[in-house]
């Protein structure tokens, strides 16, 4: 994938996709939009187009901070979204703690799988079983590099089978298989590509009001998935960049507000000191309109990324970051080796050190309109959902 973007020409593909995710077991607006670009787009293409989420894991309450075997706030959250969007009748979520299936009946969701011309196995969600092996095509597109690569390359069993199940590979890791990436790109043909966004969910908003805050969305700390390569240990979290930028709205003048879980302790006073708020994410997180406004309403987004995906040069980029690009809002993002594969310098500044970030701020600052019309540009040409959900389509043959 070159920086030279493919152009979008209009076309209808003909065929059934059913799309596998987890919007259901983690229902959080960043998530369940992941979902919609996917299923818009891949409508928007002209194919037939079904959701099915039956990972048989249990769903965490966002309320309440922990696994539940209740579902029922979850699949509240996600079919009312689904009705909105015209899949009314198109989805089904298999709820195994009571072992039954909500939405479309069992048996005309196994007969989806079987006849489907292509099956999205997005995220990784589901670990597939026998009904998913007899699939004419499963796809994963892997919008979390790193566990997968190093499971395959250590011959873990459970990824092993993961793999045999699949017969297309698809990536956000754009730069896999790169001398400077430390993940391992094995055997598998790795198709790259980039999160998709629905460009017509996103309009660009006139300047933001006072104060015209830089945010983020997301989780300070997450916990696991953590990868050793050699003797060096990749962490799946945020955090450890986070530390290193906390003093980056004072030293550039700009307020910068993050949307966590975070609100107490160390982090917590340090991020205080160096000119960072803090708003809870939920409830905000769990509407997707909410969680629009919010972006749109920002000035840009000022993020890190997780260790794995910046130390091992993975070349991954955001689902979120995309969101607010399209929204016409600038972002500053910590480098993944993605600069190799997406333009930065107008709208996208990437940076590696606190003081590249604090620049990159004062840089979008000293001629906003010209950076806010740069960020939806680029999400025009390198983040299209249409553009991006084609290329799967005609890998899988449709």
């Amino acid at each position: 994938m070159s920086k030279i973007p493919v152009k979008f020409v209009a076309r209808k593909r003909k065929g059934t996709v059913v799309v596998l995710h987890l919007a259901v077991r983690f229902p959080f607006a960043g998530v369940v939009w992941q979902l919609l670009n996917h299923l818009v787009g891949l409508r928007n293409l002209g194919l037939d187009v079904y959701y099915i989420e039956d990972h048989l894991a249990y769903c965490y309450d966002p309320v309440e901070n922990t696994d539940s075997r209740d579902a029922s706030r979850n699949l509240k959250i996600l079919a009312g979204v689904l009705e909105r969007f015209g899949f009314a009748d198109r989805w089904a979520f298999f709820d195994s703690a009571e072992n039954q299936c909500i939405g479309m009946p069992r048996e005309r969701c196994t007969r989806l799988i079987r006849e489907a011309d292509g099956v999205i196995n997005l995220c990784g969600a589901t670990q597939p079983r026998e009904e998913h092996r007899a699939a004419r095509c499963m796809v994963y597109v892997e919008s979390d590099p790193g566990t997968f690569e190093i499971g395959f390359a250590r011959e873990v069993p459970i990824w092993r089978a993961f793999a045999d199940a699949h017969k297309l590979f698809f990536t956000y890791g754009c730069n896999i298989g790169a001398r400077d990436c430390v993940l391992p790109k094995g055997p598998l043909k790795w198709h790259p590509t980039r999160p998709p966004v629905l460009m017509d969910e996103w309009h660009p908003a006139s300047d933001p009001g006072d104060p015209p805050k830089f945010t983020t969305v997301g989780t300070w700390r997450n916990h696991g998935s953590d990868l050793v390569i050699g003797r060096d240990t990749y962490y799946w979290s945020k955090h450890v960049n986070f530390r290193k930028v906390l003093d980056v709205a004072r030293r550039a003048g700009q307020p910068i507000e993050l949307a966590t879980d975070l609100h107490s302790g160390p982090d917590f006073l340090q991020a205080l000191a160096g000119g960072f708020s803090f708003v809870p994410v939920v409830p905000m997180s769990l509407d997707i309109d909410s969680y629009r406004e919010y972006l749109s309403a920002s000035r840009g987004e000022f993020t890190v990324a997780k260790d794995v995906y910046a130390r091992t040069r993975s070349g991954w980029f955001s689902d979120r970051t995309a969101c607010y690009l399209a929204a016409g809002r600038p972002a500053v993002t910590q480098r993944t080796g993605f600069e190799k594969f997406v333009p930065e310098g107008a709208g996208l500044m990437g940076f590696d050190t606190p003081e590249e970030a604090v620049e990159a701020i004062k840089a979008i600052n000293a001629d906003y309109p010209r950076h806010a019309r740069a960020a939806r540009e680029i999400a025009m040409e390198y983040f299209r959902a249409e553009t991006l959900l084609d290329e799967i389509a005609m890998a899988i043959g449709l």
